[in-house]
Order: structure tokens, then sequence, then C-alpha cells
């Protein structure tokens, strides 16, 4: 699975596959992702933010 795919999923642009198996610690995994992901996006909009401000 390509890395863009799974950030779509993560984000909830891109519905995740069905065949893959869904247990608990996998759901606390994405979860940990997705607000390492998030957090991340926002830290990027704070420097350029930043950066064009002076």
């Amino acid at each position: 699975m390509g890395v863009w795919r799974q950030v779509a999923e993560y984000l909830w642009i891109k519905k995740r596959d069905p065949n893959t198996p869904h247990t608990k610690w996998i759901g606390y995994m994405h979860g940990m992702n997705r607000i390492s992901i998030l957090l991340f996006l926002l830290a990027i909009i704070i420097m350029i933010i930043r950066l064009i401000m002076g």
C-alpha cells in the first residue's frame, strides 16, 4: 500500500480497505498516526505563517 493512500485513509479522505484486519490495537495505532499527521500539518502551517509575517 502506498504512503499517500495510507495518509488519505488516516485523514478520512479515502475509504479504508474492507479486507484489512480490524483489532483494537490497530485502531489505537491508526489514531496515534492520525494525531501525529495533524500536528505535523499544523506545525507546517504555523511555520509558513511565521515566515510570511516576518
